[in-house]
């Protein structure tokens, strides 16, 4: 473990964090709103950290590590939340620093949960910062890195590797700056689709449009206005569009990278996962519509709207409401809170555990009992006729298993925090799994702003956690990842 090293690629990543602060900066002297200094100052600090340690940590010829690369991303993160709450404290949107880190690795980590009490109020470059941080953080603040500066040669891949979400079964065969680049490039062409589509059809003007695309493609749900999508509930032509983009944004992006190489679309309905994920939206699309119709809140039409909008909404962890869902049926909100746990595909925006894992848990769980009955039956868990390996299938179930600890001790932490039942509960749920709003005190039309210091600060680390898929972080605390060898 070289920490010179780490440090070194850390302040390069800064230097490029920094050119960031460039277009809330320009939207802040184009509409005068006052506060320019607010994205001066920080893109100052982050450029000077980043050309000290890049000047001053030695230089050898060595790749990263494994250890270096997991290394590298956890501080790449950790440090662009902190420099990215400076722009909301000095600005007086969030005058305490700690509602600021909250807000930012919110947006970075694309979750969407805010202690902003009223969005709107604030200038309308903090709003824009706001919505770039998701941005830049859906498809990862290393991604780009790794895009934009191949010098890091063949350690990249180990920074990829942390990086994206899921266990990734759907490999790009290319070089790792050359799939880095190609995944971006399918990212920013779902962005300006969705601009494109909204402006043209939806008849929005090219400000909202973006902040729309920003906050789907990337599942984040950060938006410019309180209302969220609900301001435009009564167009349906822009909530189907959002809709579908989010479920597009939720799908493995690999996928669509050999889809497009082969030019056949059966690759994407082929894949298990993506058909399971296709299953269930729709079955908790029909329990909640039905749901909604047997309690006669709602004309059919509407139901169905509201219904499929906010399941692929929680499915994909975006984070977008229409209506407030904490006002639903029982059944309802439980569904709701079921699909905050599972999340989108492997390799992509969303947040969650991942419907690949939950596919190969069930598969598991299949041949656990298939040997109860027939012990001597050699079975193997299979995805698209490819068995699974051991290794592989041994790692889905112990990261499933430290989700549910995860859960579990993050819901013990809350109550012990003065949080109760439902909102304790939802307030972990949504936040390691990068939904945004939860049920209860944490609902659609609530914030975060009430919960003590102490609480917001391991929410803040469950969204890391969630993001970064729990390995890439919890490894920095054992033990024998420090070995100095």
């Amino acid at each position: 473990m070289r920490v010179a090293n780490v440090l070194r690629y850390l302040g390069l990543a800064l230097l490029m964090y920094g050119a960031m602060f460039a277009a809330p900066l320009a939207r802040s002297l184009a509409v005068q709103d006052g506060v320019d200094k607010s994205f001066v100052i920080p893109a100052a600090i982050a450029c000077a950290a980043g050309t000290a340690m890049w000047r001053l940590a030695p230089r050898n010829g060595r790749s990263l590590t494994r250890r270096e690369g997991l290394a590298l991303v956890t501080c790449t993160w950790v440090a662009a939340s902190l420099v990215g709450a400076l722009p909301f404290t000095i600005s007086g949107a969030l005058p305490r620093y700690v509602d600021a880190v909250f807000e930012a690795m919110s947006g970075l980590t694309t979750t969407g949960a805010t202690v902003l009490t009223y969005i709107g109020d604030q200038p309308p470059s903090i709003l824009l910062w706001r919505n770039l941080l998701q941005w830049v953080g859906g498809m990862g603040i290393v991604a780009i890195f790794v895009a934009l500066f191949p010098v890091l040669g063949i350690g990249a891949a180990r920074l990829l590797e942390a990086e994206m979400t899921g266990p990734q079964k759907e490999r790009l065969q290319a070089s790792t700056a050359h799939a880095a680049r190609a995944l971006w490039l399918l990212y920013v062409g779902f962005t300006v689709a969705e601009v494109v589509l909204l402006m043209a059809g939806g008849g929005l003007p090219f400000y909202d449009s973006l902040n729309i695309a920003f906050a789907t493609v990337a599942t984040g749900g950060f938006l410019h206005l309180q209302e969220s999508i609900g301001a435009y509930a009564a167009n349906p032509f822009i909530t189907t569009v959002v809709t579908v983009f989010m479920l597009a944004a939720g799908m493995n992006f690999s996928l669509y990278y050999r889809a497009i190489r082969q030019r056949s679309g059966a690759v994407l309905y082929r894949n298990p996962e993506v058909r399971l994920y296709a299953g269930i939206f729709v079955a908790a699309a029909l329990v909640i519509t039905v749901d909604l119709l047997r309690v006669g809140s709602m004309p059919a039409s509407s139901a169905l709207q509201h219904a499929t909008f906010q399941v692929a909404s929680i499915q994909t962890t975006t984070g977008f409401t229409t209506a407030d869902f904490d006002l639903w049926p029982p059944l309802s909100k439980g569904v709701l809170l079921i699909l905050m746990f599972i999340g989108g595909c492997a390799g992509s925006t969303a947040g969650g555990l991942k419907v690949v894992r939950l596919l190969v848990v069930l598969k598991y769980i299949a041949r656990h009992l298939m040997s109860a009955f027939s012990p001597r039956v050699v079975a193997s868990v299979k995805l698209q006729d490819q068995t699974v390996a051991e290794p592989v299938v041994s790692a889905i179930v112990g990261v499933t298993c430290i989700y549910g600890f995860t859960v579990v001790g993050g819901f013990l932490l809350m109550t012990a925090l003065g949080l109760e039942g439902i909102g304790a509960l939802s307030a972990v749920a949504t936040t390691l799994g990068n939904v945004g709003p939860g049920l209860g005190p944490v609902g659609p039309s609530q914030n975060f702003a009430f919960i003590p210091d102490a609480g917001k600060l391991v929410l803040t680390g469950l969204m890391l956690i969630g993001r970064l898929e729990f390995v890439t972080v919890m490894a920095l605390f054992h033990p024998m990842f420090w070995h100095w060898r």
